[in-house]
């Protein structure tokens, strides 16, 4: 089952164009940071406010293309069976560093009200598996994200 899905996103990913291919990468890494702020089936102000931010930051792009993304997101988000769905194109071509700030993003979101869920750390500690990031990659991701949400504070 995961070696046809694998196939099938292979296949469709192979047809885009360059423009289509890096459109779909940052919707991937949008829906994954989505996955954490619905985690908690709570959208705070931070969250909400933090986002586009993390988007701008993280993927390059401008406040304006970060919103409409995250809008288009939240439609692809939610009938998203997986979250391989998401991380298999990540992985096939995310850099380790690129990887690295994705995951620090979705801790910073998971941090961005004061408070870690388990469902938030249930999901970023599964996104790094599916990843293939290191534990330790993990808890420094998460302790730059602690270390910048006590800075803010």
């Amino acid at each position: 089952m995961i070696a046809k899905l694998r196939r099938f996103f292979e296949a469709h990913t192979q047809a885009l164009s360059p423009e289509d291919k890096a459109h779909q990468l940052k919707l991937a890494a949008a829906s994954m940071l989505l996955e954490v702020v619905f985690a908690d089936e709570t959208l705070t102000v931070e969250e909400t406010a933090l986002l586009p931010k993390l988007l701008t930051e993280t993927l390059s792009m401008t406040d304006v293309d970060a919103k409409s993304l995250i809008d288009e997101a939240k439609s692809v988000q939610g009938s998203a069976t997986s979250l391989f769905e998401f991380t298999s194109s990540i992985n096939a071509e995310f850099t380790l560093e690129q990887k690295q700030q994705l995951l620090l993003a979705m801790w910073q979101l998971a941090y961005a009200d004061g408070q870690l869920s388990q469902y938030e750390d249930q999901i970023i500690r599964r996104t790094a598996d599916l990843l293939y990031l290191k534990h330790s990659e993990l808890i420094q991701m998460r302790n730059l994200a602690i270390t910048a949400s006590r800075q803010t504070d």
